[in-house]
This record gives C-alpha cells, sequence and structure tokens, in this order.
C-alpha cells in the first residue's frame, strides 16, 4: 500500500495533534470540576458538623444537668429543632447502640431505624475519627457523616448524624458552560491549526518537492544544473548539498564514461569495419589469381573469362561500398529535422512497400508526434525487415503493425509470429555490430534505439521462442 506524501502526514499529524490537545484538556477539565466538586462538597460537610458540634457542646455546658447516654434524648429533644433553624442543618442523634434516639425532622423512632453494624463497627474501631457513608441513589449522590459526641469528661455520650445531598446542578452548569467556551475556542484554534498547518507542510516540502524534481531530472546523458535554494533549513541545506556534489561526480564520471564508451565503440567498430572489408577482398584476391592463370594459358575464352571477373570485381566493390555507406549512416545518425507529423500516415505510407508482405495496420486516430518522417520510417523498415527475416521458416507468416495512445505517449507496436529471440542473446538485441544473421552488420536495432531515445521515447521488446517477438517504440504524444 502506498504511504501518503510527506505533506499529507505533516499537515494530518498538525490537526491531530490539535485534536488530541483539545480532548486531553477537556478531559482534564471534567475530572477537575468533578474533584473541585467533590472537595467542596465534604469541606461544606466537614463545616456543617463542625458547627453542630460547637453547638451541642455550648449546650451541654449550659444544660445545668450531667447528659448521659440514658437521658440525652430528653436533655436535647427540646434543642433539635431550634438548632436545626439556626445552622440550617438536618442531624440526628443515634445511642450508643445505634438506634435512633431523635431527629431535626421530628422523626420518630421505630424498630428499623438503627445504624448498620459495618457502620457501629468502623465506628469503634476509629473512635476519634469521623465516618463517610457515600451512597449514590436513583442519580442522586448522598454523603453522611457519623461521629462521636462526648460529654465533658470526654466519655461517648451518642452518634451523630449529618445527612448531605450533594447538589452538582451549579457545578454542572458552569462545566457545560465552560466546555462550550471551550468548544468554541478549539474551533477557532482547530481552522487556524488547519491553515497553519498547509502554510507550514507547504513551506516543509517545497525544498523536497524542488529536489525530487531536479533529481527526476538528473541523467547521466545530459548536462544537469545545480539547486540553489535561499532560506533552507540546516537538513535541507545537507540534503541540497549532497545533491549538488552528486552532480558534480556525475559529470566527471559522465566525462569518463563517454570517453571509455567512444574508446570502445571506436575499437569494436574498427573491427567490425576490418572484419567486413575482409570478406570481398578474398575473393577479389581468388579472382585475380584465377585471371592471372587464364591469362598464362591463353584460353580461347578470354572475352568470357574478363566479363566474369569484371562482375565478380564489382559485385564485391559494391558490397564494400555497402559496407561503408551503412557504417556511415551509423556514424552520422541521428540528424533529423523534427516537425510534428502524423505518426498514422507516415506509417502508413512506409507499409506501402510491402504491398505483397503478410501485414495488417491497425490505428485507433491521427496521433501527433514531434519526430523526423525520414527516420521514422527507417524505424519503421528496420523492425519490419527484421520482422518478416524472422518469418521465412513459419508456414503462414502474420506481422501486425498497430498505433495507439497510451497516457502522453503514441505507442507503436509491430509483432510477428516468427522464431523470436533465445534468451541468451536478449541483452544484447541493441549493441550495435551485433547480429544473428549471416549478412549485414548488426546496426538496425541499435541505429532504431539511438534515434528513439534522441526523441525522449523508449522502445522495448517481448519474445518468445517459436511464437513470436513484439517489439513497441514509445514517442511523447503532441497536440
Amino acid at each position: 500500500m502506498r504511504l501518503p506524501s510527506l505533506r499529507a502526514r505533516i499537515f494530518i499529524a498538525l490537526i491531530f495533534l490539535v485534536l488530541i490537545a483539545s480532548l486531553l484538556i477537556a478531559g482534564v477539565t471534567i475530572v477537575q470540576y468533578s474533584e473541585q466538586s467533590n472537595t467542596y462538597h465534604e469541606q461544606r460537610l466537614e463545616r456543617k458538623e463542625n458547627q453542630l458540634k460547637k453547638r451541642i457542646n455550648y449546650l451541654l455546658e449550659s444544660e445545668g444537668v450531667t447528659v448521659t447516654p440514658k437521658n440525652v434524648h430528653t436533655a436535647f429533644q427540646k434543642h433539635m429543632k431550634e438548632t436545626a433553624d439556626v445552622l440550617n442543618i438536618n442531624f440526628r442523634l443515634y445511642s450508643l447502640s445505634g438506634a435512633l434516639l431523635c431527629s431535626s425532622q421530628l422523626m420518630e423512632a421505630t424498630p428499623t431505624q438503627k445504624l448498620s453494624e459495618p457502620i457501629l463497627s468502623q465506628l469503634e474501631s476509629n473512635s476519634s475519627e469521623r465516618l463517610i457513608d457515600v451512597r449514590t441513589t436513583d442519580g442522586i449522590r448522598t454523603r453522611s457523616s457519623y461521629s462521636y459526641v462526648y460529654d465533658l469528661n470526654g466519655n461517648p455520650l451518642t452518634i451523630v448524624n449529618v445527612p448531605y445531598f450533594d447538589d452538582d446542578s451549579l457545578s454542572s452548569m458552569e462545566l457545560k458552560d465552560f466546555l462550550v467556551r471551550l468548544v468554541q475556542v478549539y474551533i477557532i484554534m482547530l481552522v487556524i491549526a488547519i491553515i497553519l498547518a498547509f502554510f507550514v507542510s507547504s513551506y516543509i516540502t517545497r525544498s523536497l518537492n524542488t529536489i525530487s524534481v531536479k533529481l527526476n531530472q538528473t541523467k547521466l546523458s545530459k548536462t544537469n544544473t545545480k539547486i540553489e535554494l535561499t532560506k533552507a533549513s540546516r537538513e535541507i541545506s545537507a540534503l541540497v548539498d549532497a545533491y549538488n556534489h552528486m552532480v558534480d561526480e556525475l559529470e566527471a564520471s559522465a566525462v569518463k564514461l563517454a570517453k571509455s564508451q567512444r574508446e570502445v565503440a571506436w575499437r569494436e567498430m574498427a573491427k567490425q569495419v576490418a572484419h567486413e572489408i575482409k570478406n570481398p577482398l578474398t575473393p577479389m584476391r581468388l579472382s585475380i589469381q584465377h585471371f592471372e592463370q587464364q591469362v598464362a594459358k591463353s584460353d580461347s575464352k578470354w572475352n568470357e573469362k574478363v566479363h566474369e571477373f569484371s562482375q565478380s570485381l564489382i559485385q564485391q566493390i559494391d558490397t564494400m561500398s555497402t559496407i561503408a555507406s551503412t557504417f556511415s549512416q551509423f556514424a552520422t545518425m541521428p540528424t533529423g529535422h523534427p516537425e510534428r507529423i502524423n505518426i498514422r500516415a507516415v506509417v502508413s505510407r512506409a507499409l506501402e512497400l510491402y504491398t505483397d508482405a503478410p501485414i495488417s495496420f491497425d490505428a485507433e486516430a491521427d496521433l501527433y508526434a514531434h519526430v523526423d518522417a525520414t527516420q521514422l520510417v527507417r524505424i519503421i523498415n528496420n523492425l519490419v525487415n527484421n520482422a518478416l527475416q524472422a518469418c521465412e521458416a513459419v508456414d503462414k507468416p502474420k506481422i501486425e503493425v498497430r498505433i495507439s495512445a497510451e497516457d502522453r505517449f503514441v505507442s507503436l507496436v509491430i509483432a510477428d509470429n516468427g522464431k523470436g529471440i533465445p534468451d541468451a542473446l536478449r541483452d544484447q538485441i541493441f549493441e550495435p555490430t551485433f547480429t544473428t544473421k549471416t549478412s549485414g552488420m548488426g546496426l538496425g536495432l541499435s541505429m532504431v534505439k539511438s534515434i528513439v531515445e534522441n526523441y525522449d521515447g523508449t522502445v522495448q521488446f517481448e519474445s518468445i521462442t517459436n511464437e513470436g517477438t513484439r517489439f513497441e517504440v514509445r514517442l511523447p504524444r503532441v497536440t
């Protein structure tokens, strides 16, 4: 799977960071509000409880009689409502055994109104501390405080219970209003972050795009320009310096490679020229020797022998002239006058020379390319002649020529059902002077490749032994 571009990943990362930050802040805010509300209710309950105990201690001191666990109900019953009204608090008093003695709400003591055993056990084990029992019923949280009330001598007198209902309506409303404002602020921040992320990602990747374009344009066969960037970051500057250094090394390597290729090409050319010229020289030498022998014999068929000798020499001289012309064409290739031409029209005219050959021609429409028409005809002739020679041993030879549009290119396909190209020879097909024929110098496909690449095109082939070969030439299409 193809990964998103660096620009897209930077953009997404910045937006994701803003969203995560907003969610974290919203979560922390909710937790903070919850903890703040819980602390508020605990402190409020503690204040009410402390005020109640101070009031009870005051009543103990002013009662004038000794208050014991047995008469605590009688001593405090008359002060319950007054205390609750003054302190704005509801409370209950329980005996040390957990039975309800009295309540500020004038509740009657019933057998069921007793403290539970767990509460009594915890109070007995921590008599110096208060016990908070928190429960939630129907979504309403209730916290009740239980603690001992001591007489003037420090002995446990009764258990006081202060019930408290958590009222979070105000806190919830404040939290809701805050979250609404927070969302509004973060929507504005998100819009700003999107704009900022777009410009930041564009700024970061702009230099990389420049380097990418330059890298795609870099070729060993042409002069490459260096990259000049101003106000680039340290990392981009290092990358640009590395590219410029590579361009310098590539140029030096191209010079060395060109020199080496020229030397190798000239050596191969010299070998091929010597070989091709030597072939007709041998029969010429034999013909001259034979002619000398006939002269020495004074043969009666003198005129006939002279004629044969002359024809043989002329034939070999023509062969040498053909060799010289072929190498001359290869040496001066590719030269031409490129222009906007109709590929279908040029190919159609070139195929008129092969009216007797088993060739089928198919073209989608009028497609145009900027090439030299003469060189395009030379490409057609070379490929068609190779196809015809490959089909010489086939009972029903068939050659297909097709022209079609592919993306920004014109595709020219020449396919045959001939003997194919052996696997061992496929890497050498486009090399100069390579040939599998008994005649010719092996310059045809090398010439085709050089012409096509001179127009920024490509040539490639597919071949299956004893089934056929398919050559495809792709040239840049123009409108």
